[in-house]
């Protein structure tokens, strides 16, 4: 395996272990402090900062209900996952995702994205959701209906190697 293809390794590995390092984080809407509260994109923006620096950019303040008054075809996660992370495929439906990739899920068709987790295996992520703590979960049937996009962090190159 050439070097690139280990350091992309490695960065996966960091990714899946970072973001298991934040497993019991109560849920806190636009948080983002390991062991003391986050929200789902707390989440992702602790594990950047963790394993890859500084977020390249602050979320501006946004409601727990912010979705679902965006204006029609306005999708700012999705907007700002393709500013910063590396698309996995145009598919959702697409079985390309590996552990460490950025899952981007909308509740409602004719609603944008509006949550967000990280990938930790085949049919395995972790993510925050209202009520709960910071969890390892089963990536469903329901989930995977939801999938709206999935991303990679920069400096992570796609299998097989």
């Amino acid at each position: 395996m050439e070097q690139s293809h280990l350091a992309s390794d490695a960065l996966s590995a960091a990714i899946v272990a970072e973001a298991r390092a934040w497993i019991g984080t109560p849920y806190r809407h636009q948080a983002s402090l390991k062991g003391i509260g986050c929200d789902c994109l707390g989440l992702l923006r602790g594990v950047w900062r963790d394993v890859l620096g500084p977020e390249p950019e602050t979320p501006p303040p946004y409601s727990a209900s912010w979705a679902e008054s965006a204006p029609e075809r306005a999708d700012p996660l999705v907007a700002a996952a393709r500013r910063h992370l590396v698309p996995v495929a145009d598919d959702p439906s697409a079985s390309e995702t590996q552990p460490g990739d950025v899952l981007l899920f909308a509740f409602r068709a004719h609603l944008p994205a509006k949550h967000c987790a990280i990938a930790t295996g085949a049919g395995t992520m972790i993510h925050a959701h209202d009520g709960a703590a910071v969890a390892e979960v089963a990536l469903s049937p329901w989930w995977r209906r939801h999938r709206v996009a999935a991303f990679r962090f920069p400096g992570v190159l796609p299998w097989p190697r």
